[in-house]
């Protein structure tokens, strides 16, 4: 018997739980899904012990279900994401999040002379490598790797 005490995060009735989440991605995927916006509760752990990840983070929102868009574009930072729909506080499906063959309007272009950051032109990203995450501006041409990508 584990004699260990334990912290408990009360469970959600319906709704979403992102995890497999990088520690170092959460604020990222809180930006992305404009969960600073949002309404309804939400729970969040970070730097939790991960077999896969080493270190990880979860979040849980309460009646909130997400598009497959925006599952897929935290694929961008989080390529080993799941997300757990909850019904009646049970696991009712899992999706895994893919990286899209196109990005539109989320990041930014790490080109500091690529048009798209000095006039109102919208962002717009072909997809040339999903496993490492690597994206090349429509305009400039310029690749983008993971590590610098900047939400907008």
């Amino acid at each position: 018997m584990n004699n260990k005490p334990q912290l408990k995060v009360s469970a959600i009735k319906n709704g979403t739980v992102i995890d497999h989440i990088p520690a170092s991605a959460l604020f990222k995927v809180i930006k992305i899904l404009n969960l600073n916006q949002c309404k309804q509760q939400i729970t969040f752990g970070t730097n939790l012990d991960s077999n896969r990840l080493g270190k990880k983070a979860i979040i849980k929102i309460s009646e909130r279900f997400f598009k497959e868009d925006e599952v897929n574009r935290i694929a961008l930072i989080a390529p080993l994401a799941k997300f757990n729909l909850i019904k009646d506080f049970a696991v009712v499906e899992k999706q895994s999040v893919n990286v899209p063959d196109e990005i539109k309007g989320i990041v930014k272009c790490a080109n500091p002379k690529c048009i798209t950051n000095h006039e109102d032109v919208l962002t717009s990203f072909k997809v040339i490598d999903k496993e490492s995450v690597r994206l090349q501006c429509k305009y400039c041409e310029k690749i983008t790797e993971q590590e610098q990508l900047e939400m907008k």
